[in-house]
């Protein structure tokens, strides 16, 4: 069936939804601390608020009050999507749900007292702790490259101004330049996104810069929906697009921003504009509350994502360890009702269901030219693992591409409604 905007938020709520019992706790509200405020941990905040009906009290700490979400961010770049259309704010969220939101950073875990510091002084008691902070990057990841360097190399990989400044680069590149991606090793957020972002920033360069040229440095053998998107870059770009995999130093590469050069493998090579997006692990917090492990992920329990470390925290989205589950917004989203629905049965005797995850990943090739992956997935015990899954198939006809596209908007408008309400 077609995912929209209905039934994108009736199935997720399908599985999820819970009777709750009176609490049993005594007078004092059991308190949920909620750290990062996306996909993972703005759904878990504002589904234990709204299906406890005001038995448990949950804080939301999330240092922006503008939410900017990276899924759909590639379609801006490419002149698909509004900037303000990525941005979203937690109002409804405090007002209609009672989620106390705090603005603010998370800057430290007390395990054993059960509270969160926050940058701006004193601290937050917890009964019950989730952790969703996405991703953060590995420190010299990409030799010559960090965070110092990101206003001349963006990565783009953490949506809002970056995005924009990357958009700004592409558009005032020079006529005939060369635009560079280094692309980043396995794990990392949203399989797919590096290589949507380079359709859509073939996309403009197509109406804008034709003789323009685009490198991929790529240190995998293969990728997400790899045949899907040659296909369409053939098809749409042919000419423009080169990627130097592993075989030919894709995996041996170093930046110099200030020259904006790149090094692969002893072939330096100028460039324009370069698209820097490095390693990745857990977002900071996850490890300065010992959640992580030697990888920099947070290690969780398939049947509900607490942490393997401690049995107060869930720790979801990016930030977890969990199996075969992809890294991306509809991964955390569906992650996030497994946990709600675990903390209000311990809190409240609410029921508790089976877990069951999902996720589908969208991409959009060129105008109309949409794909997808998805699967569904249940908990073993060693790990959250695939039951089935699927992928479009290249020569697909025009109109079903057509059809993924718009169903992507569908689902779009529908995750922002059941993350933000």
């Amino acid at each position: 069936m077609p995912m929209n905007r209905r039934s994108f938020i009736g199935a997720v709520a399908a599985g999820t939804a819970a009777l709750s019992a009176p609490m049993v706790m005594g007078q004092v509200r059991p308190r949920v601390v909620v750290i990062g405020g996306g996909s993972g941990g703005g759904t878990a905040a504002r589904y234990i608020a709204m299906d406890s009906q005001g038995e448990i009290d949950v804080t939301l700490i999330e240092p922006t009050r503008r939410y900017y979400t990276c899924y759909f961010s590639n379609l801006y770049l490419g002149g698909f999507w509004d900037f303000d259309g990525l941005g979203h704010s937690y109002g409804t969220m405090a007002s209609r749900y009672g989620v106390n939101v705090v603005h603010d950073w998370a800057v430290g875990v007390d395990r054993d007292a059960r509270t969160v510091a926050l940058a701006g002084g004193g601290s937050v008691p917890y009964d019950r702790l989730v952790i969703s902070p996405g991703i953060d990057f590995v420190e010299g990841a990409v030799p010559g490259w960090d965070v110092t360097a990101q206003d001349r190399m963006p990565h783009a990989y953490k949506a809002g101004t970056q995005t924009a400044l990357l958009k700004s680069q592409i558009e005032n590149m020079r006529e005939g330049g060369t635009y560079a991606m280094v692309a980043p090793p396995n794990p990392y957020r949203c399989p797919p996104g590096p290589y949507e972002r380079i359709s859509m920033v073939a996309h403009v360069f197509k109406e804008q810069n034709p003789t323009a040229k685009i490198l991929i440095v790529d240190p995998k053998e293969n990728f997400s929906k790899q045949g899907l998107f040659e296909e369409g870059w053939q098809r749409h770009y042919p000419g423009m697009i080169e990627r130097i995999g592993p075989d030919f130093g894709g995996d041996k590469v170093s930046v110099n921003p200030e020259t904006m050069e790149i090094d692969i493998d002893g072939l330096v090579e100028q460039v324009d504009v370069c698209n820097v997006i490095p390693a990745q692990k857990a977002g900071r917090i996850a490890e300065i509350a010992g959640l992580t492990n030697e990888a920099g992920w947070a290690p969780v329990r398939p049947e509900d994502m607490r942490s393997r470390m401690d049995d107060a925290i869930f720790v979801l989205g990016d930030a977890s360890q969990q199996g075969d589950m992809p890294k991306s917004g509809f991964s955390a989203n569906s992650q996030a009702k497994v946990v709600s629905n675990a903390i209000r049965h311990e809190l409240t005797d609410a029921r508790l269901f089976p877990a069951r995850y999902s996720n589908t990943c969208w991409s959009l090739i060129a105008t109309d030219d949409g794909v997808k992956v998805g699967a569904s997935y249940e908990p073993t015990e060693e790990k959250i693992a695939t039951v089935d899954s699927f992928i479009s198939q290249t020569g697909e006809d025009a109109e079903l591409r057509r059809q993924t596209y718009q169903e992507s908007i569908g689902w779009y408008n529908g995750i922002v409604d059941d993350i933000f309400g």
